[in-house]
């Protein structure tokens, strides 16, 4: 399966809930899931029965399109997650925080992961002081995120946080708004992780 290239208001609608794809929409009354508050397509205002494996794949999609890979990416994720000690569901969890990109989005340095992403592919971000341009490069402890000394990624940077302001970083993060930049003071828990996900049911949907 190739990028998907459609809108991302229609990923939130199809699992009846926010998944902050875009920058600032999200947060406005011209988000299309407070307007259109049912499912995309022909049927989507009619009734369906909601099994067990729906709820299953309803989960597992709203995480992987909320950190925006795709189908193989994601079990890739998850067969990583179930090697390592510990509980799985906990553990994948854990690895998709751990991303660049979305380490990126957290601080504020950029609106939205897909926005991060490109901006990390561009060569915009540091890490340790070296490029990275690898979007699921996976922080460590004490790692340090800045921002290329270029003028153009500093004037791209000062106009996404104008957006991003308001933004609440995580307390695993400890962010310079003046020198732009971040620090991963720890390895994030599972308590760190503001979203909510039944990863359990994403554990039973690949365990059958």
């Amino acid at each position: 399966m190739g990028r998907y290239i459609g809108a991302s208001c229609r990923r939130c609608r199809a699992v009846g809930e926010k998944l902050f794809l875009k920058t600032k929409k999200c947060t406005t009354a011209k988000c299309m899931l407070e307007r259109r508050n049912f499912r995309p397509g022909q049927h989507g205002k009619g009734r369906r029965k909601i099994s067990e494996y729906s709820l299953q794949l309803t989960e597992k999609q709203k995480l992987r399109n909320m950190y925006g890979m795709s189908e193989k990416q994601f079990r890739s994720y998850f067969e990583e997650s179930a090697r390592q000690k510990g509980v799985t569901g906990h553990n994948l969890l854990i690895m998709l925080e751990r991303r660049l990109d979305n380490v990126v989005m957290r601080t504020g340095l950029c609106g939205s992961r897909n926005q991060a992403r490109q901006f990390i592919r561009h060569g915009h971000i540091k890490v340790n002081e070296h490029r990275v341009d690898i979007p699921s490069f996976l922080v460590k402890k004490d790692d340090v995120i800045t921002v290329a000394a270029k003028d153009k990624s500093k004037k791209m940077v000062d106009a996404i946080m104008e957006l991003t302001a308001g933004r609440v970083v995580p307390e695993w993060l400890k962010v310079d708004k003046e020198k732009k930049t971040a620090e991963v003071s720890i390895i994030p828990a599972v308590e760190d992780i503001d979203h909510k996900i039944n990863v359990q049911l994403i554990v039973e949907l690949y365990s059958k």
